[in-house]
């Protein structure tokens, strides 16, 4: 049982806290307060539970590459832990458990849900065919925010766009951070990613795409006219950026890999700015 919890990376809950972060925003900015139980319980699960299924469909995909990097050769496919079929097997659970959960809210929600599945699947192929596996992510990560705003209200108004945007530049972020530490073995083996293909200028880029993600953050504040708490975390949240810069700043592969596991305390601290917001 335990192989099987380390193909889900249960046992690495960031990928969970990364995907949580933007669906809590959503939920609580949805509801304008505090968001129906039950689509907390669908929500938190789901997530859960999608993330653990896209990390099988990823280690399936890459069963191959991982054999040439040092950092995921004892992944439990790769190592012969687990066959492809029964990851394969696994998979497709999980995604009916995904798929039982959100038919308990609505029918739009369902609509977006099928919109996520085929991005969250798709997602682990492209990086033989493209330079931005991580837009793609980005967009999978996202699609949470339209599906809380249509399991809470039936809609999706234009302001959940804002959020969602923010969630696609902030994945950018982060999983370029990541890909940062195994930009060499990368190359070597023809993967693609948005770090080997800002190369030199990776710093740069995410430091210009830090900026746009605190505008975005900023006009969340003013479309759901959020007060000085919520704005104090977008402020927070800009010194956590500050920090990330130095951290990869040499680009040492251990420093990468921990700026991208601290952008968990910017989700943080945006929600709790949020909540914060809510209670007063």
């Amino acid at each position: 049982m335990n192989v099987y919890f380390r193909l889900m990376r249960l046992d690495k809950p960031i990928g969970i806290y990364l995907l949580l972060w933007p669906a809590l925003w959503a939920l609580f900015l949805a509801a304008d307060g505090w968001p129906r139980l039950d689509l907390i319980i669908i929500f938190v699960l789901g997530v859960t539970i999608m993330r653990s299924a896209g990390c099988v469909i990823n280690d399936y995909a890459d069963r191959e590459f991982d054999k040439l990097i040092e950092r995921t050769q004892h992944r439990p496919i790769t190592s012969g832990e687990i066959t492809a079929k029964s990851a394969l097997i696994l998979f497709f659970i999980l995604m009916l458990i995904a798929f039982g959960l959100v038919l308990m809210t609505n029918s739009l929600t369902i609509q977006l849900a099928f919109i996520a599945a085929g991005l969250a699947t798709l997602y682990p192929f492209t990086k033989r065919w493209t330079h931005l596996p991580q837009f793609i992510l980005g967009l999978a990560f996202a699609m949470s925010v339209p599906m809380a705003f249509a399991a809470t209200n039936g809609s999706v108004p234009d302001s959940a766009w804002w959020i969602f945007s923010a969630t696609v530049i902030w994945t950018v972020i982060y999983d370029t951070m990541y890909a940062m530490a195994d930009r060499e073995e990368d190359i070597k083996i023809g993967v693609k990613s948005t770090a080997v293909l800002f190369a030199k200028y990776d710093k740069l880029i995410i430091g210009i795409l830090q900026i746009c993600l605190l505008f975005v953050f900023f006009k969340i504040s003013e479309i759901f006219k959020l007060n000085v708490f919520y704005d104090i975390s977008v402020i927070l949240s800009a010194f956590l950026m500050i920090y990330h810069q130095n951290m990869i700043k040499n680009r040492e592969k251990t420093a990468c890999f921990q700026a991208f596991l601290h952008n968990n305390f910017i989700g943080m601290i945006i929600f709790i700015g949020i909540v914060a917001h809510l209670a007063t």
